[in-house]
């Protein structure tokens, strides 16, 4: 018998047998498959946004040749692929490990908090004074990193800085960021409406498909966007010009009016906003307005 009979052979058992599956399906059965759809779902979505996605589609390839050639009996490259893939399980947990450590924080996070983690009045309190901060400090040139907390902690980003408790103002921020004050160079983290941390280091993002002319304040503000759901604004110091980062998407180039719309609807969104939640929301609006800051 050939290697295509017994391809065939095999591919009609494996029909059966999904036969015979179909037939005994429980409903139980059914939300089993969806709640497994809905984790792989969301797995494909955090590693798409990491750069070990490239790797796990390497791996996934490496299943494939492995079914195959126990298809096809060829003994050595099947040995090999599988002595291979059982060192690399423990390989997978060692490189996926912050993608692990992002999921399982974000399982003990706790759903039902608000999402900016603070009283309405004083989230609108905190984005009136943020956004007056970024507009003096983009008057005068003056660089500024500023991460809004929201459901993900982010007390380890703190632990990088100085620790500090304080409500927010704009006084304070530009007197943080003012470029002879020590905490200067580092990030602000806001959380509930009042500063938690001062001179805090940010992951860098991994995207390399980036504009060159963005400085290491815009790539650490995507970074900590991609690694977490925070608000994060930056302030160029070359140009003087306000963006905002969320979800790995940075926005660019941003008027005072529409940084603040952008922060209401990302850190308030019970506030309606013309029907139209997120960044996409506020794409058009953003390019409209951002062009001419």
């Amino acid at each position: 018998m050939g290697a295509l009979d017994r391809l065939r052979d095999t591919l009609l058992d494996m029909a059966e047998r999904f036969a015979a599956y179909i037939g005994a399906f429980r409903i139980w059965d059914i939300v089993d498959i969806l709640l497994v759809t809905v984790i792989i779902y969301f797995a494909i979505q955090l590693m798409r946004r990491s750069s070990a996605f490239s790797v796990m589609k390497g791996i996934i390839v490496l299943v494939l040749v492995l079914v195959l050639s126990g298809m096809l009996d060829l003994h050595t490259l099947n040995f090999l692929l599988y002595s291979t893939l059982q060192v690399g399980v423990l390989a997978a947990i060692v490189l996926f490990q912050p993608e692990f450590r992002k999921v399982l924080g974000q399982m003990g996070t706790t759903a039902n908090l608000p999402i900016g983690r603070g009283e309405a009045s004083t989230l609108e309190k905190c984005i009136a004074n943020t956004v007056e901060a970024c507009r003096d400090l983009s008057w005068q040139r003056q660089g500024a990193l500023i991460v809004l907390e929201r459901r993900d902690p982010l007390d380890d980003y703190v632990e990088t800085g100085t620790v500090i408790d304080a409500a927010v103002s704009a006084d304070l921020l530009k007197n943080i960021f003012y470029p002879k004050a020590p905490l200067h160079d580092g990030a602000v983290i806001i959380r509930g409406g009042r500063v938690t941390g001062a001179g805090c280091m940010l992951p860098l993002t991994s995207n390399q498909h980036l504009n060159r002319d963005l400085g290491m304040r815009h790539r650490a503000g995507i970074g900590m966007s991609e690694n977490s759901d925070a608000v994060v604004v930056i302030v160029s110091e070359e140009t003087g010009s306000m963006s905002a980062a969320v979800g790995g998407m940075l926005k660019r180039h941003l008027a005072p009016e529409t940084l603040e719309k952008l922060l209401r609807l990302e850190l308030m969104p019970a506030e309606p906003q013309n029907g139209k939640k997120g960044l996409g929301g506020l794409s058009d609006r953003i390019r409209r307005k951002g062009d001419g800051a």
